[in-house]
């Protein structure tokens, strides 16, 4: 029970600071907006090698626009002396770690039900009839890329160039992730159901059960150092 409770208490902590600041969300939201403009202009609409390339489309705004929200992650904590005292805090590090990560987990949820509808009018792609499934793909895939990336991000936190570190250690060590979450958002994209992309699926699943308890172990060392 105290597990949860400091669990849910540092979820609580972040998005009512999120609410108050609103830094976090509307920098992901812009840098997302940016990169699909561009992206936009760069493939046109409408064209076969276009609609091929929207899955990469989706998934480079949503990973760079997740990596920005993941370095700020640690980044208010560890100027502020706060993870020091979370540490000396007679709590879990496990809950901890569980509370950051779900609430990079709903800043990515959040910023992404507000990404598609724009990337559906830009691309002249419709999404409605395809959103059950690409939900749950964008679940497993940012369930991964958040489970690792709040680990990394605490590991780069204490480095003076964290805004540079946390991508380079992230992003392939999230490759696996990143290929499956592609390849199955290409074929819902498609029109093509979820029974085609169990291989993809499992990939998902078993990148996401090992990422989150190795992470779930490791967390207590790295925040110590």
């Amino acid at each position: 029970m105290k597990f949860l409770l400091t669990t849910g208490a540092i979820v609580r902590k972040d998005i009512l600071l999120e609410f108050r600041t609103k830094e976090l969300l509307v920098s992901m939201l812009l840098f997302a907006l940016l990169i699909l403009v561009i992206l936009n202009f760069a493939l046109g609409t409408g064209s076969a090698p276009a609609e091929g390339a929207l899955p990469g489309v989706l998934w480079v705004t949503f990973t760079f626009a997740g990596v920005l929200g993941l370095n700020r992650s640690f980044l208010t904590e560890h100027e502020s002396g706060g993870l020091h005292g979370m540490v000396l805090a007679p709590v879990d590090c496990e809950a901890i770690y569980l509370g950051k990560m779900l609430a990079n987990f709903i800043f990515m949820g959040v910023a992404e039900a507000i990404v598609l509808p724009i990337f559906a009018v830009l691309f002249n792609f419709p999404i409605l009839g395809r959103l059950p499934a690409l939900l749950m793909v964008l679940a497993l895939g940012n369930l991964g890329f958040t489970a690792v990336g709040t680990l990394l991000s605490a590991m780069a936190a204490s480095s003076r160039m964290r805004e540079v570190l946390l991508p380079i250690i992230l992003f392939p060590t999230a490759i696996p992730v990143i290929v499956g979450a592609v390849n199955v958002t290409g074929r819902v994209l498609a029109g093509e159901p979820l029974a085609h992309s169990v291989p993809w699926l499992k990939l998902l699943g078993a990148y996401d059960t090992i990422f989150l308890v190795v992470a779930i172990l490791v967390f207590g060392y790295v925040i110590e150092e």
